[in-house]
């Protein structure tokens, strides 16, 4: 199969489209793919580091505080188009995906005019402005929770799920001692993102406090950003801090509680994984989509929400120790999580994809 596959901007849409290609490559070892990304964000770092041909586009999202950086922005869209085409017919490929991230309107669009199979996939609940866009030039859309499928044209959408969720299953857990911790103690994973999260990492470094006695242990993974200046604060012996840890799926599997931001990926994870978790969404992001990712699994019983706004003293040590205590609502927690998985995602999007080829 020869695939060229878009994606960008964030560690949200460029790890499914990197889990779309380890499938298909794994169903098809002797496919070829071609990744278009823009200049200057991750993707640029990441994909290349994979052994995956690389092309660029000079992209930028629009700028809603300084109106004539727009000047610029649709120049570059303008140009994209030309471009895009020119690389899609040179590559020729069997289908054209888009994973989320503007970087994809110009790919997908012109592959579509050039009469290639599109599919696209959305990793949030609420479909992003580029896909809801997007969509009427695809063949096929993939969503990762079934509450999207009302939002998009009919006959299109289908369910999914995250193709992260896959990749997360197959991981190895970790060994607890690794990390300095007991085997025989239940376990809080607290996870602010890579960079951390400003505001709530200088929120944990007094709430971190309040675990002392507890006969559970706390592993806050503080993001490379927020480490040092937490590393300022003295902390109970049962609270283990550090910066960051590549793979953190296999920690996953060994916790009882997760304490998290609520981005698709991180979502995907903690669904086929069934860790229960208090979810507390940044409110930084487009859209609210980390809200209303959070938000559905609060509806499906599957999670609990804390809002960064609520975070008052004491609020997260007592939500944290209540739930770890009870064991009738974890296994309810996990229940429920189990009801929304959708096993083989990324098997189910390349039978899809597939489907699209023959057709």
């Amino acid at each position: 199969m020869r695939v060229i596959i878009s994606a960008g901007g964030t560690g949200g849409h460029i790890y499914p489209a990197l889990a779309i290609i380890n499938k298909i490559k794994e169903k098809e070892p002797d496919s070829e793919f071609l990744y278009i990304g823009t200049h200057n964000r991750m993707e640029k770092d990441i994909v290349p580091k994979k052994g995956i041909p690389f092309e660029t586009i000079e992209m930028y999202g629009f700028n809603k505080k300084n109106l004539f950086k727009n000047f610029k922005t649709a120049w570059c869209l303008f140009r994209s188009f030309d471009r895009c085409k020119k690389i899609i017919k040179k590559f020729n490929p069997d289908i054209v995906i888009g994973v989320g991230g503007y970087v994809t309107v110009p790919v997908i669009v012109s592959a579509k005019k050039l009469g290639y199979k599109t599919f696209l996939h959305e990793q949030n609940s609420l479909p992003g402005k580029s896909n809801k866009y997007l969509s009427k030039y695809s063949d096929l859309i993939g969503v990762s929770f079934e509450s999207s499928l009302d939002l998009l044209p009919k006959g299109k959408a289908v369910l999914t799920g995250n193709p992260c969720s896959e990749d997360a299953l197959k991981v190895k857990p970790v060994s607890k001692k690794e990390l300095g911790l007991s085997d025989d103690k239940k376990l809080v994973l607290i996870v602010m993102g890579s960079l951390g999260a400003g505001r709530v990492s200088n929120y944990l470094k007094n709430e971190l406090k309040k675990f002392e006695g507890q006969d559970y242990e706390v592993l806050f993974v503080t993001g490379k950003g927020s480490y040092d200046n937490v590393m300022k604060e003295k902390y109970p012996k049962n609270v283990h801090i550090i910066p960051f840890y590549e793979g953190l799926s296999s920690v996953m599997k060994k916790t009882d509680l997760m304490v998290s931001r609520a981005g698709a990926s991180t979502l995907s994870e903690i669904i086929s994984l069934e860790v229960p978790s208090i979810l507390i969404p940044s409110p930084f992001v487009a859209n609210n989509h980390q809200y209303l990712n959070a938000l559905d699994l609060v509806n499906n019983k599957a999670a609990v929400m804390l809002e960064e706004k609520n975070l008052d003293d004491g609020v997260l040590f007592e939500e944290v120790n209540e739930l770890i205590n009870n064991p009738v609502a974890l296994h309810d927690m996990k229940n429920n999580l189990k009801k929304l998985q959708v096993p083989d995602s990324a098997t189910v999007i390349y039978d899809k994809i597939k489907e699209l080829t023959e057709k």
